[in-house]
C-alpha cells in the first residue's frame, strides 16, 4: 500500500521537478523538491512497518524499530540539502543571477494534474488508515493535505507572475523553502528524542494507574523511551513487606496489565517489586 502512495509521490515530485527545469519556474521546481519529502516519508514509513514486523532476537532483544529512526535521521540530512538547492535557486532568480522566465498555461496544467493527485492520495490514505487503524497512513495524510495547500500558494504565485509581477515566482519558492525546512525540523526533532530516550509518557499519568491498583503503596523511578508508538516502560513498585512473593509478583502482574491496556503503544513494561522506604511504613 505505501508502495502505491510512493510510486504516485515520486510521479508527482519528478513531473514537478522536470517541468520546473524545463520551464525555468523556479516554484514549480522547488514544490516539485519539497514532493520528495513525501516520497522520503513515505520510504521511512516502509522501513518502519518492515522493522516492526521483525521480532527481537538474540542481537535485538528491543526489536528493530530503531532502523525507523536511523532512516528518518537520513532523510532530514536530504532534506537540509532540498532546502539549500531551493534557496539557492530563489537567491539567483531576486539577484537578477538568472533570468526570469514567462509563465505557459503548461505550468498551471502541470501543478493542477499533481494537486488532483494529491487530493486522490489524501482520500486513499484516509480511507485506509481509518480500516486498517495505521497511524503511519492517518500521518502521511496529514503531511499531504500540507502540501497541497502548499502547491496552492505556487499556483497563486505563478497566476500573479504571469500577470506581471515575476518576483512572485521566486518568493514562492521561499515559501516552499520554509516548508522543508519546518519539515525538517519536525522530523529532526522527533529522531533526536528517541536517539537521547526522551521521556514518552509522563510520569504523573503512569503512576495515576499504578496507584489505582489495590494493594500498590507507591511507587517510583518511573521510566520510558522508544518512539510515540513503540514504548519501553520500567519502574519501581511499593508492596507491603509482609507480602508473599507470589502474590506480590501477581499483583505486579496486575499493574503491567493495567498500564499496558491504558496505554496500548507501551510495547513491553518491566516491573520491579521492592518494599516501601522505612518513613513511608511509619506513616
Amino acid at each position: 500500500m505505501l508502495l502505491r502512495v510512493l510510486a504516485l509521490n515520486l510521479a508527482v515530485a519528478l513531473a514537478k521537478i522536470a517541468f520546473g527545469y524545463a520551464s525555468g519556474a523556479i516554484s514549480i521546481l522547488s514544490d516539485g523538491f519539497h514532493s520528495l519529502t513525501d516520497a522520503a516519508s513515505n520510504v521511512v514509513g516502509l522501513v518502519g512497518v518492515r522493522a516492526a514486523g521483525r521480532p527481537p532476537d538474540v542481537d535485538h532483544p528491543y526489536g528493530h524499530r530503531k532502523y525507523e529512526t536511523v532512516a528518518a535521521a537520513a532523510v532530514t540530512l536530504f532534506l537540509l540539502f532540498v532546502m539549500v538547492e531551493v534557496l539557492r535557486n530563489a537567491f539567483n532568480h531576486l539577484t537578477g543571477r538568472a533570468a526570469p522566465h514567462a509563465i505557459s498555461p503548461a505550468s498551471f496544467v502541470v501543478m493542477v494534474i499533481t494537486v488532483a493527485i494529491n487530493l486522490f492520495v489524501i482520500r486513499y490514505e484516509s480511507r485506509e488508515a481509518a480500516r486498517l487503524a495505521s497511524e503511519v497512513l492517518l500521518a502521511d495524510a496529514m503531511q499531504t493535505r500540507g502540501d497541497v495547500w502548499t502547491s496552492l500558494t505556487v499556483i497563486a504565485a505563478l497566476a500573479g507572475a504571469r500577470a506581471g509581477m515575476p518576483i512572485l515566482d521566486p518568493l514562492a519558492a521561499l515559501v516552499v523553502a520554509g516548508f522543508i525546512g519546518y519539515a525538517s525540523y519536525q522530523i529532526a526533532r522527533a529522531t533526536t528524542g528517541i536517539l537521547s530516550d526522551r521521556i514518552v509518557i509522563s510520569d504523573a499519568d503512569l503512576e495515576r494507574v499504578v496507584m489505582d491498583v489495590p494493594g500498590v503503596l507507591g511507587c517510583h523511578h518511573i521510566r520510558t523511551r522508544g518512539s510515540a508508538d513503540h514504548v519501553f516502560l520500567d519502574l519501581h513498585i511499593w508492596l507491603p513487606p509482609e507480602m508473599r512473593l507470589t502474590d506480590a509478583h501477581e499483583l505486579s502482574h496486575i499493574v503491567k496489565d493495567r498500564l499496558m491496556a491504558r496505554y496500548p503503544q507501551i510495547a513491553d513494561a518491566i516491573i520491579h517489586i521492592e518494599p516501601p522506604p522505612v518513613a513511608t511504613i511509619h506513616n
